[in-house]
């Protein structure tokens, strides 16, 4: 379903948080909000509805640490194909009553272990792991696997080869969230290139998380430059967050949020969504702002900041480390 809305629409709203705003709703430091696709269905369908009251045109399953790996801290990792579809079946419920095409997409975080040498995992531990999560997904009805918040090269190539195995289409999203690079050191234009170069190709892939708006678009300025043809997905933070006591709140208001998803269009973005803080009155704002957006040049880095507010983990020269990815490229290109 999601690449015959790309095919027919100029863009497309991902939803927002699930974690921030389930904290909002009762869940508490420490609880697993996956489980609560067993212990709290209503709130889970709650969230998603909402989601799609405001204009998403996909919403993300709450299956976000799903997985094996991170189910073990719980005790509940004998659950994983369970919660998951599970989590793929409350998400469709809650699309029954929509007016529109609304796609499911199969949330697929990181396993939150280092792959060797640095860690445990080998890359085909970490495969197994996708594969019975994404297994899950597919029984639960989601129309597309959405691997998100990676950082390695090899655990994203891990998460796309279980979903390539599965023949479920797919999408990636990274976190650009260390000086414009990943917290593994990939920086946009490496990650797009990889993506480009698997034996299927996702069908879009971005940036999501990370540390705010602003670095979310510069990480795009990267990411579309390379992408090709391969559509691109903005999914950035509402703002950062501030600690006020013992809970976390994000800076951006429902109009910065709307701003970005202006900017992120003119970026080259063809789904704009939100992540972390982002609730449905902001995605309310981001899906008005889109439909009365008309894209311009893409915007320079002092227009992205004015809008949206300081970088928060710049690049240490983001010009002189852009006209150096200009020489590299020139050097690369044939003569002849």
């Amino acid at each position: 379903m999601l690449q015959e809305l790309l095919a027919a629409r100029a863009w497309l709203l991902a939803d927002g948080a699930t974690g921030t705003n389930l904290f909002d709703v009762g869940l508490t430091s420490g609880d697993a909000p996956e489980l609560w696709c067993d212990e709290e269905p209503d709130k889970i369908i709650g969230l998603h509805r909402s989601f799609v009251e405001a204009g998403a045109d996909i919403i993300l399953t709450n299956t976000f640490g799903a997985n094996a790996r991170r189910l073990m801290l719980h005790k509940a990792e004998d659950r994983v194909g369970e919660l998951n579809q599970r989590a793929a079946e409350l998400a469709r419920s809650a699309t029954e009553d929509a007016d529109r095409p609304v796609v499911i997409a199969g949330s697929v975080g990181p396993t939150g272990d280092l792959l060797v040498p640095l860690g445990p995992l080998t890359k085909g531990d970490a495969r197994a792991v996708f594969a019975e999560q994404i297994a899950g997904l597919k029984a639960g009805g989601a129309d597309v696997i959405w691997i998100e918040t990676m950082s390695s090269a090899d655990e994203i190539a891990a998460a796309a080869e279980a979903a390539i195995a599965a023949d479920m289409p797919y999408t990636v999203t990274a976190s650009f969230d260390t000086a414009g690079r990943t917290m593994m050191g990939l920086p946009p234009e490496a990650f797009a290139e990889a993506m480009a170069g698997l034996e299927v190709p996702p069908v879009a892939i971005g940036a999501n998380c990370g540390v705010g708006a602003s670095d979310t678009l510069l990480a795009l300025q990267g990411l579309t430059a390379a992408a090709g043809d391969i559509p691109v997905i903005s999914k950035a933070n509402a703002g950062v967050p501030e600690i006020r006591g013992d809970s976390v709140h994000y800076s951006g208001s429902p109009e910065l949020m709307a701003r970005y998803a202006g900017l992120a269009l003119d970026t080259g973005a063809t789904i704009v969504g939100g992540c972390c803080g982002t609730t449905a009155r902001h995605l309310d704002a981001m899906r008005a702002a889109l439909e009365a957006h008309e894209r311009t040049d893409p915007p320079a880095l002092e227009t992205i900041t004015a809008a949206t507010g300081p970088l928060v983990s710049p690049p240490a020269d983001p010009a002189s480390e852009a006209h150096e990815k200009t020489r590299s490229r020139r050097r690369r290109r044939p003569s002849g």
